[in-house]
């Protein structure tokens, strides 16, 4: 593999490591690492010596907080939808419909584009302290990664009408009982466990892997749901809500809605 900037990835038995290192920033996705992602991924889908893929991010404290809100404060319309559609193509949907495994080991926060990053995963894992959520409201947008989708798909609608409506995390426990992650363990087990799982899963057929992904990902699949969110949230950003939200949040006070 390559250097990377915002990225540290390392490859032992058959199996990615990747790690978002921007840990000074709690791992924020900004444009630089998703294009960072997005050349490792495809990458990854050309190296027959990789077999599976775990996710994490650097530090103690966050799997991902989050995007990266500086970028995209003074963004109109179509500079909003562009960015949910580029991002949702070539990162998102790109892991969601990946031939090879992945999983997400959350080892904290994993809030708004970091909880989409893991639930684009195929199985998800986090450490008890990892707090999970979709904010993207109390900045006057919506989920634009895939949120409204995946969320609704793991948890059922009541629980994600919730979630976003709300703005409020979840601690890892609740979202294991939601369905949200698959298991929780203590932080210095998370790796390990990542890394068990993994190669449990890598020690079947490869093929049958690769079709059992394709199939379970064809239940239940509407492209125009995640077309209408991109949609949406494009629109979020010709209000003035969104101007003050985003003001407020890089301000660090609460915002003021109209």
């Amino acid at each position: 593999m390559k250097n990377y900037i915002n990225l540290l990835t390392d490859i032992q038995n058959n199996i990615l490591y990747l790690t978002i290192n921007r840990e000074e920033k709690l791992n924020a996705l900004n444009k630089d690492t998703l294009a960072e992602i997005h050349d490792c991924l495809i990458a990854v889908l050309n190296n027959d010596l990789i077999k599976g893929i775990i996710i994490t991010g650097k530090g103690e404290k966050a799997f991902v907080a989050g995007a990266d809100i500086k970028e995209f404060s003074d963004f109109n319309e179509e500079q909003g939808k562009n960015l949910a559609k580029e991002g949702q193509t070539k990162v998102f949907d790109l892991i969601a419909n990946c031939k090879k495994p992945v999983i997400a080991a959350i080892n904290g926060f994993a809030l708004g584009g970091g909880l989409e990053l893991a639930m684009a995963c195929h199985i998800r894992i986090a450490s008890q302290n990892a707090k999970l959520g979709l904010p993207e409201v109390s900045l006057g947008l919506i989920p634009g990664y895939g949120g409204t989708q995946r969320l609704t798909e793991l948890v059922g609608k009541g629980k994600a009408f919730e979630m976003i409506l709300t703005a409020d995390m979840v601690s890892a426990e609740e979202a294991a009982k939601i369905g949200l992650i698959n298991h929780t363990v203590v932080s210095t087990d998370l790796l390990p466990q990542a890394t068990a799982m993994m190669e449990k899963i890598l020690s079947r057929s490869p093929e049958a892997i690769a079709a059992a992904l394709k199939a379970i990902n064809a239940f239940n699949h509407s492209q125009s749901g995640y077309d209408a969110e991109i949609q949406a949230f494009g629109n979020c950003f010709s209000s003035q809500n969104f101007k003050e939200g985003v003001t407020a949040f890089l301000e660090k006070r609460k915002p003021k809605f109209y």
